[in-house]
């Protein structure tokens, strides 16, 4: 009953609700592109999956519509990020989220271009959304990886010296963040995978992915995505008083 309760009170959220629907919708174009691929006697099947996996994610491209405003009050919040101790950090998480700001309007028009409310070139916005995706990625992986290598280092210089070793409960804060960076940097890795292959052919491996291979890279991402959202959760009502 408790996880039952636990799943009833994430998807009484946006966020939760979107996890919950990207990972159904990347499952659904895993399996429905194995049964595709593999399975001729299962290809109405697979077919079918394909076809719900394109729903859900149309779904949560007319629910990112809204996103916008979200996205501009965290990017105000976090203005040029005075409080970061990390200039470098600093610096990739402003670009960072100069991309993502860019990356709703341009993919708004995208839609609208495909519904035929705006006559534009669709293909051109969704490219230009892609890539800003892509960049944010990127960015997000350079992030984590730095981010990493200095808990790393001072985890290590600690261990060395007795004279300037961590308490215990600062060192499993450190270790505990250094996991959740190892799970982001993964879960961004799976998702620019899938970014590159939607850019236009010729570069690297665009378009080459099988209907299955973009279902398992997404799937990987979503589940490690809520596997963050659970653990950050568990560990809020764990130092709640």
């Amino acid at each position: 009953m408790a996880a039952l309760d636990g799943l009833a009170s994430a998807l009484e959220s946006y966020r939760g609700r979107d996890r919950l629907v990207r990972t159904l919708g990347y499952c659904c174009q895993l399996v429905g592109g194995v049964l595709v691929e593999q399975c001729p006697d299962r290809l109405e099947v697979g077919t079918r999956l394909l076809a719900v996996s394109a729903q859900l994610s149309h779904c949560r491209t007319v629910l990112r519509l809204f996103d916008d405003l979200a996205m501009f009050v965290y990017t105000r919040q976090y203005g040029l990020g005075a409080e970061e101790e990390d200039i470098f950090v600093r610096w990739l998480s402003i670009v960072g989220n100069i991309a993502d700001q860019l990356y709703y309007p341009c993919e708004h028009v995208a839609w609208a271009a495909d519904a035929k409310v705006l006559h534009v070139d669709s293909a051109r916005w969704w490219t230009l959304s892609t890539a800003l995706w892509g960049l944010s990625l990127l960015l997000g992986i350079a992030r984590s990886s730095w981010t990493m290598l200095r808990l790393k280092q001072k985890l290590r210089s600690s261990t060395a010296t007795f004279t300037s070793r961590l308490p215990r409960s600062k060192r499993r804060a450190m270790e505990a963040r250094m996991q959740s960076e190892v799970l982001t940097l993964l879960s961004n890795l799976a998702d620019l995978a899938n970014a590159v292959h939607w850019l236009p052919q010729g570069i690297l491996w665009a378009g080459r992915f099988p209907p299955w291979l973009v279902g398992l890279m997404g799937t990987i991402s979503s589940l490690l995505s809520i596997y963050q959202a659970a653990r950050a959760n568990g560990q809020a009502e764990a130092t709640s008083p």
